[in-house]
């Protein structure tokens, strides 16, 4: 998604909850998701769980499990293999929020066009999406997420 992570979030499989353990909430019927490799939670083609992100912004994500493909020996994995149109920014205010700072966006002479623009640091072009990034990016070691495959 190219978010960083500085939000809760966690995942549903199956009526379970997984997170990352933190202070507090012990008596929380929750797994430690840093415990689990994303092949337990997608074992067959068409699995799915949810992602919740950002509980405030409420983004929630179905991950599917389209196609299991024989592993390649020269791929460093993880790999993305394609995608459709640029990740909403953080901290945007969840579909809502998106929607209306893409309404701003289209329109220059909005009276806070100018601040999404600082705010976003440049333009915000919605049907970018950099393949050659994205892999660049996954191979970093810790992008902020937690180690899945």
């Amino acid at each position: 998604m190219g978010w960083t992570n500085p939000h809760f979030h966690q995942f549903m499989k199956d009526g379970e909850c997984y997170s990352e353990p933190s202070p507090g909430d012990e008596e929380l019927e929750k797994i430690d998701y840093l415990k689990i490799k994303l092949s337990a939670m997608l074992k067959k083609e068409k699995d799915t769980f949810i992602y919740e992100y950002d509980f405030g912004d409420g983004w929630e994500h179905t991950i599917l499990l389209e196609k299991i493909l024989p592993v390649d020996l020269k791929t460093k994995y993880p790999v993305c293999l394609d995608g459709k149109m640029k990740c909403p920014p953080e901290d945007c205010g969840g579909v809502s929020g998106f929607k209306d700072m893409l309404k701003i966006l289209k329109n220059k002479n909005h009276e806070e066009y100018q601040s999404y623009i600082v705010w976003l640091g440049g333009e915000f072009n919605l049907k970018e999406f950099n393949l050659v990034m994205i892999n660049k990016l996954l191979r970093k070691r810790d992008l902020g997420c937690i180690e899945l495959f």
